[in-house]
């Protein structure tokens, strides 16, 4: 059985990731391999590299902001706030802003993100 635990998280810690976006790694951690959870945020007009994740299903959860995201084969497509963007494993990926402010949006990952499974597509 697994013990409760509590993370906590500093703003601090957000960094640049090579996909194009700054990240805060919420949740991803050994003692939880089931999931991850980061924040992502993207500066207006900038997009993330096209990319997928080997392995591994992802989901963003739009916070705040606007975009277009491609996903697949599906046409590229508007989100916004309370937006649900499900991404099967080894599927192209990208998200732009299209807005004057940040795009935050969360982007939960099953099993959890590691580095070794994103590609550049």
């Amino acid at each position: 059985m697994q013990t409760p635990f509590i993370i906590h998280n500093n703003e601090a810690d957000e960094y640049f990731f090579e996909e194009g976006c700054y990240i805060l790694e919420v949740s991803n951690t050994e003692k939880d391999e089931s999931v991850s959870i980061a924040r992502a945020r993207l500066s207006p007009n900038t997009a993330t590299h096209l990319h997928k994740l080997r392995h591994t299903i992802e989901r963003y959860i739009i916070v705040s902001g606007e975009g277009v995201v491609t996903v697949g084969d599906l046409p590229e497509t508007l989100v916004q706030a309370n937006d649900v963007v499900i991404i099967p494993e080894d599927c192209p990926q990208m998200i732009r802003n299209t807005g004057d402010t940040d795009l935050i949006f969360f982007v939960v990952c099953n099993p959890r993100f590691i580095v070794d499974n994103y590609a550049d597509c």
